[in-house]
């Protein structure tokens, strides 16, 4: 193997573990509720077609309100998983995708929670790997067109 194919993988295996940690100190700020940890994830161009309220979200402005308004909608203790996380990952650009189990437990004690699908795309910003892209989808069913939440990996 030659240095130059070292070096590349060295930096894909850092990148991809940078990702990886990313993702984490996400994942781990939406538990927390904490929006200005969560926005920090967030490149200020960012585009994200989430799975609810809006076809899509341009810039961390309007993607700060709809986070509010998620955290607002769910006021309990955030469930909030990922699983089968997948990245791929570059000198300055990475996309990863996974598994989401997310909800929270309603005020009966019951948990309402359901799993959707996530593609992520990162890009080294000033020595950050930020989130320029994401889009959160749930399968549905074609005739009645509700989503398929109760789906479990």
């Amino acid at each position: 193997m030659s240095s130059k194919t070292m070096t590349n993988r060295k930096i894909e295996t850092t990148a991809e573990d940078e990702i990886r940690v990313a993702v984490d100190g996400w994942v781990e700020a939406v538990q927390k509720r904490d929006l200005d940890r969560i926005m920090s994830y967030y490149a200020p161009d960012v585009v994200s077609f989430d799975a609810i309220l809006a076809l899509q979200f341009k810039g961390r402005d309007a993607y700060r309100k709809h986070w509010q308004a998620c955290l607002d909608m769910c006021t309990s203790e955030m469930a909030f998983e990922v699983r089968e996380l997948t990245v791929a990952a570059d000198r300055d650009v990475a996309f990863c995708h996974y598994l989401l189990s997310c909800g929270g437990t309603k005020e009966d004690g019951e948990k309402e929670v359901g799993w959707m699908r996530a593609t992520v795309c990162y890009r080294s910003i000033g020595r950050r790997w930020l989130i320029v892209h994401e889009h959160f989808s749930a399968p549905f069913d074609m005739e009645s067109g509700k989503a398929l939440l109760n789906l479990v990996p």
